[in-house]
Parts: structure tokens; C-alpha cells; sequence
């Protein structure tokens, strides 16, 4: 794979799938309907995932293609692909609360060493670069030219006055059971992989999520954590998360700097 190519294509779809969500973000009004899974899809999610996967297919049309709203990308055995989540967060896109994101990520060996997460209500786009150290890339965002970025870089922890962040939408009594093992000086609510990067950022420490995920909803956020230095790792053994499980789906996890101390979990 070439990296400095990968990184190119990656940002600009982001940021062209971006303008795509907003374009309908903006209206008045928008259609929701729902999947077989009870979850919710919009046309900006269809619109924004036919723009990518037509791009990353016309870039990288030798390598697998997964992304959530293809079904038929899903019986996939692989270990080295492309992921999507076109619209990462379609419950904060619905509520109108800005924490959704565009996730992109390529995976090699079953690891996530390429990502770009793009929020575009809130202008901010995290990446890796084409060395897979992560930046944040200051606005206005030109989608051929990147502008001014610079290096984010996870934080050291005080373990006595931690930074949680947890889910907006999918918080629950196990998932606050957990934080309360932890001295939290403050705690947040974020949407969609937003919470990877700002662990990513040194703006929170620890993100726990007890609660089902797919494998295209973490990976972009993943390889960006991993290249500012963090880590993200299985609730129950605390070995790393792999990616090309079967079905996509993820165990729990928590993402977080290291020097964190973490509390053992319970086997799912």
C-alpha cells in the first residue's frame, strides 16, 4: 500500500462525503427510516457511503472493501481492508447535536494503521499522515491542499484526577459501574468516534465503552489514537483490539493514554 497516496484519498473523501452530510444536515427537514437492526440510516448516510466507496474502489480497487451500509461487504474474510462508517453517530445527525463524524480506515493484518475521522458540524479532522503519526488539521479544510496540522500526542495521566469520556447515546449503568473503579476529576459525553480523538488529543484519558460496536464504527478513531500513542484494548483481557472478527463485530473495549491504571473487567 502507499501510505502518502492512502492518506491523500482518504482526507479528501472525507472531507467530499462531509459537504455531502451538511448539504443535508442543513434542511429543514430529512428523512429517517430504520434498519433491520432497529438503528437509524438517512439518505445523507447512503449519500456519504456511495461517494467514499466509489472513490476508495476507483483508488484501491485490489483491496477489500468493507463499510456499513453494503450488507453484502459484510461476509468478508479478511485481515488487510478498507473500512467505513460514513456517518458515524446518525443519532446525533437526527437530534441535530453535531457529534458525528465521516470514519475511513484502512487495516493490515488485522491492526488499524490508517485513519481519518472528520467532523464536519464541528470542523474538526483528525488523520494519519502518510508516516501514521496522527495531526489535527486546522479549518478551512481545502480538499486538495491540506493546510496548517499539527501533531496531536496523548497525554500523561493522573491517575488520581483521570479525564473520562463516554458515550452521549448509548451510556448505561454498567458503563458508569466501570468508571466508578477510576478517581475521575471530570467526566464528558461525546458522540460517534469523536471520543477516540480526544483521548488522541490528551482531552480525555480513559474511554470505556461496555456496549455493542462494529468494527466500522472504531477503526478510523483507533488508528488515530494509535498514532497519537494510545491504545485501545479488549474489556475483558485487556489484549489489543483486532480487527477482521467474524461478522465486524467488536467486544467491549476501552481506549485510553497509557499510564493509565486499568481495572479489570468482566468477561462478556
Amino acid at each position: 500500500m502507499d501510505h502518502s497516496t492512502l492518506a491523500t484519498v482518504m482526507r479528501r473523501l472525507a472531507l467530499e462525503a462531509g459537504d455531502a452530510i451538511m448539504e443535508i444536515y442543513d434542511r429543514d427537514d430529512f428523512e429517517v427510516r430504520e434498519k433491520s437492526d432497529e438503528s437509524p440510516v438517512t439518505e445523507a448516510d447512503e449519500a456519504a457511503d456511495a461517494l467514499i466507496s466509489a472513490g476508495l474502489r476507483a483508488a484501491f480497487p485490489d483491496v477489500a472493501l468493507v463499510t456499513e451500509e453494503q450488507a453484502d461487504s459484510h461476509g468478508q474474510d479478511v485481515s488487510t481492508f478498507l473500512i467505513v462508517d460514513p456517518l458515524d453517530g446518525t443519532k446525533e445527525f437526527v437530534k441535530r447535536r453535531g457529534d458525528f463524524t465521516v470514519n475511513i480506515a484502512y487495516v493490515e493484518d488485522g491492526q488499524p494503521v490508517r485513519g481519518v475521522v472528520y467532523a464536519p458540524a464541528k470542523g474538526r479532522l483528525f488523520y494519519t499522515g502518510a508516516d501514521g503519526a496522527s495531526l489535527e488539521e486546522e479549518g478551512p479544510f481545502d480538499k486538495e491542499t491540506p493546510g496548517a496540522a499539527k501533531p496531536i500526542a496523548v497525554k500523561m495521566p493522573d491517575n488520581d484526577a483521570l479525564l473520562v469520556v463516554a458515550s452521549k447515546s448509548h451510556r448505561d449503568q454498567a458503563t458508569d459501574d466501570y468508571i466508578s473503579k477510576y478517581q475521575v476529576e471530570d467526566m464528558r459525553s461525546a458522540g460517534s468516534s469523536l471520543k477516540f480523538c480526544l483521548v488522541a488529543t490528551g482531552e480525555a484519558d480513559l474511554y470505556p465503552r461496555l456496549g455493542r460496536t462494529m468494527e466500522w464504527d472504531t477503526a478510523a478513531g483507533h488508528a488515530v489514537l494509535l498514532g497519537a500513542g494510545g491504545r485501545v484494548v479488549r474489556f475483558d483481557d485487556l489484549s489489543p483490539l483486532s480487527y477482521g472478527k467474524a461478522r465486524f463485530e467488536n467486544p467491549f473495549f476501552i481506549a485510553h493514554a497509557p499510564g493509565v491504571s486499568l481495572k479489570s473487567g468482566a468477561t462478556r
